[in-house]
């Protein structure tokens, strides 16, 4: 039986979203890259411990089904990752301003990462 690897990383995350390139980006500051995967229209970024630390979305408002103006307005983020029998399950919640009103938004994120992979645990907040 596999050891329980849980990273708690409340509060040490940051954002960022590049309009003119459609790209959204969060990552767990202070963590020392090793190496990223590419599934789909996103790159997942791994630590040394192999901790996912970092993810890339690309095409973004297509993939979140949101305007570009709404995803530049984000206020709040976090992320929750796992990682069990290769496969990863994401959950991200964020909230933006729509019309002067704060939206919450809730993606969950499914995907065979495959490779040799440990399970782990990740909460990432803003």
């Amino acid at each position: 039986m596999e050891k329980e690897r849980n990273l708690n990383a409340l509060g040490k995350g940051e954002f960022d979203y590049d309009y003119q390139g459609d790209t959204l980006f969060f990552k767990v500051k202070e963590r020392e890259y090793d190496f990223s995967l590419e599934i789909g229209n996103m790159v997942i970024d791994f630590d040394t411990e192999q901790f996912l630390v970092g993810i890339q979305v690309f095409n973004a408002s297509e993939f979140f089904g949101l305007p570009k103006i709404v995803l530049r307005s984000l206020k709040h983020f976090q992320f929750k990752s796992k990682i069990d029998k290769g496969l990863l399950f994401l959950r991200l919640n964020f909230s933006a301003m729509i019309r002067n009103k704060l939206t919450n938004y809730q993606p969950m994120i499914q995907q065979k990462v495959g490779g040799n992979i440990p399970n782990s645990e990740l909460v990432c907040t803003i």
